[in-house]
């Protein structure tokens, strides 16, 4: 994989990583106060989450570069076989 397909697949896994990180661990505040939402999250953790999508999309693009490297799943050839 050429470095700028590397960097696409990166924040693609990435932001399908934080996306799916969001909703882990979000409870809602009990007592809310004049002016906040009544969903909003007592406590985001988002530098936790922000790390756990970067540290999970990092081991993703190794095991998918690695995959495309090793030529297991060779797309040029099945292009081949198809045409």
């Amino acid at each position: 994989m050429d470095l700028v397909s590397g960097i696409v697949v990166y924040v693609l896994l990435w932001w399908w990583m934080l996306f799916m990180a969001l909703p882990f661990g979000v409870h809602r505040d009990e007592e809310v106060q004049a002016g906040n939402d009544a969903g909003a999250p007592k406590t985001p953790m988002l530098a936790r989450k922000l790390i756990a999508a970067t540290v999970i999309a990092a081991v993703l693009w190794l095991v998918i570069d690695q995959i495309i490297r090793s030529d297991l799943i060779s797309f040029r050839e099945m292009i081949r076989d198809w045409m």
